[in-house]
């Protein structure tokens, strides 16, 4: 694992999933076609269980300043700024599950903030990092 300094809370636009883990392609793809690929941009897998274990899962794009984006018909996401456990996967799209196997790793660290999402940062189209938030009373010992 590595730990991750987020130094300013990120902004995103997204677009929920309808089902966990199959409306994730479609829900990525339909955020793609509102707002298309750029380098200059990041994009992200937010997912957290909801109190039945229902896994909510969103696909987001930073959302920059110079945007015109309708935004009614999406949704908007703080990712808070903060201490990050991460574990980065080479080749995401040659093991899928790796992605899970990486956030099952990161759940089972008791330092993570309850209120917290899995974050699926994705760096390029090879390269994603998956990021938990630690609860802020164990980010001033890291």
């Amino acid at each position: 694992m590595e730990i991750y300094h987020l130094e300013r809370d990120w902004k995103a636009l997204c677009i929920t999933a309808e089902s966990f883990p199959e409306g994730v392609l479609p829900a990525h793809q339909k955020l793609h076609s509102i707002i298309p690929f750029s380098d200059d941009r990041k994009y992200f897998g937010i997912s957290r269980p909801i109190q039945d274990g229902t896994i909510i899962y969103k696909a987001g794009a930073e959302l920059l300043s110079e945007d015109k984006y309708e935004q009614a018909s999406l949704e908007s996401f703080i990712i808070k700024a903060g201490t990050y456990i991460s574990i980065t996967i080479q080749n995401y799209m040659e093991d899928i599950p790796a992605i899970g196997k990486a956030f099952e790793k990161l759940l089972s660290d008791p330092r993570i903030d309850p209120q917290g999402a899995c974050i699926e940062w994705y760096l390029n189209n090879k390269k994603v990092q998956c990021m938990i938030r630690l609860d802020a009373k164990y980010s001033q010992f890291l």
